[in-house]
């Protein structure tokens, strides 16, 4: 007997659905559209509350600078993050929480918990 696709193992289909279904409510609510490097970036500055510089977000996520600058440019333009400088040391750019991207993660774990209950 052939071993099932990925898709067709316990809980599998269930877990993609879960992710459609939120994906699809933000495309619904035109939510931002964001890369899964992006979203590891806002993900990583909202749920650990420490202070993030570019190099410590490169260090952490395993990718370039330059490739952290280009994400939280976007993050930036969208309004869920924001950059500030170090008062103490003006060389030190840190990233900061806003509203708008405590608004969006609300929305989207909210989903992700409401759908939970469902599928599983």
């Amino acid at each position: 007997m052939p071993e099932p696709r990925v898709i067709d193992r316990p809980g599998n289909k269930e877990a993609l659905a879960l992710w459609y279904t939120v994906v699809l409510r933000g495309v619904r609510e035109k939510f931002p559209d964001l890369s899964s490097r992006q979203m590891s970036i806002i993900l990583t500055i909202y749920i650990d509350p420490k202070p993030y510089s570019i190099k410590m977000l490169s260090t952490r996520l395993n990718i370039s600078k330059p490739a952290v600058c280009r994400a939280i440019d976007t993050l930036e333009k969208m309004d869920l993050v924001k950059r500030k400088i170090d008062n103490k040391d003006k060389r030190n750019v840190y990233l900061e929480r806003t509203d708008k991207g405590y608004d969006y993660l609300a929305v989207f774990s909210e989903t992700i918990l409401n759908n939970l209950a469902i599928i599983t």
